[in-house]
């Protein structure tokens, strides 16, 4: 449940538009608990995932440091599909709806810190039926992070995020990182609203290759048995991305790879489940995706 613990900030300081499309492809669900894992009879599963998003500054100052003092809003969607088959049990649902919205500030302290917060909230449905929104759907949060800027290319942050993920005000700890090396050769690791890491050479201007491992995940709000119930949809996807440049503001990447493991479950809405030792999910399966990303 990695979108709990980590702080969404938009640290784009132009506006931008994102769209991404993925694939992943099928494989069988299993039971795991500790080193043992189990198959579910024969049940078995992919997925497409539809994204989009967008980031609007506010208000934009530049210190002498060329570090920002900014006011942004940023929101989107994402829409999961899930092509489950030959499940006896409701161990997992069909259709995933994310839609957030959040404000979001960032200021720097001086030479070597910064402030970065946000509030926002969202939706997180179980079908894509808004009619049937309930307060049991809704998440809201605050959060805040102070950024330890090391190096030139290197922040390190830590804060407090504040939301009712389960059920009731609750505070939990938010990390941010990002590092990115420049020139031909660039290496990059993000940690903001998942895990983002790439090791890329640019053939040419219009051309560049990347290697690259991402955490991502959605989650649905919902009622069964009468008792609220979180069910969480994560992946860990690696492979090689070729990025097609298309002038300075707009490119198109394509990845293809390998999804390592896909977690899908229904658990109880409430703390002790993070700490839980048993789980379910979709084994490894072929994944392929294609975006579009624009600068104004």
């Amino acid at each position: 449940m990695i979108s709990i613990f980590i702080c969404i900030f938009c640290a784009n300081i132009n506006a931008q538009v994102s769209f991404k499309t993925e694939y992943f492809g099928s494989s069988r669900y299993q039971m795991t608990e500790g080193d043992h894992s189990e198959r579910i009879g024969n049940s078995k599963g992919s997925a497409v995932v539809y994204q989009g998003g967008i980031n609007i500054p506010l208000f934009l100052k530049l210190n002498e440091k060329n570090r920002a003092a900014m006011w942004s809003v940023s929101a989107g969607g994402t829409y999961a599909k899930l092509n489950n088959k030959n499940f006896t049990a409701p161990l997992v649902i069909d259709e995933i709806l994310n839609l957030g919205i959040s404000l979001n500030y960032q200021r720097p302290l001086n030479d070597r810190w910064s402030l970065r917060a946000g509030f926002g909230g969202g939706v997180f449905m179980p079908g894509t039926d808004l009619s049937q929104i309930r307060y049991r759907n809704i998440l809201a949060s605050v959060s805040g992070v102070f950024i330890r800027h090391l190096r030139p290319n290197l922040d390190l942050g830590i804060g407090l995020a504040l939301n009712n993920s389960f059920g009731f005000p609750m505070v939990f700890p938010a990390f941010f990182l990002n590092w990115t090396t420049s020139g031909r050769f660039d290496v990059k690791i993000s940690l903001k609203d998942g895990l983002e890491m790439s090791a890329g050479y640019d053939v040419n201007r219009h051309l560049g290759l990347s290697f690259i491992a991402e955490i991502n995940g959605q989650m649905a709000l919902l009622e069964q048995d009468g008792k609220d119930k979180i069910f969480t949809h994560q992946t860990i996807v690696a492979g090689l991305r070729p990025e097609i440049k298309l002038g300075k503001r707009v490119s198109i990447p394509i990845t293809v790879g390998i999804n390592a493991m896909r977690t899908a479950q229904i658990t109880d809405r409430s703390l002790k489940t993070i700490f839980q030792d048993k789980g379910y999910n979709f084994k490894a399966s072929p994944y392929a995706s294609a975006g579009l990303q624009i600068a104004f």
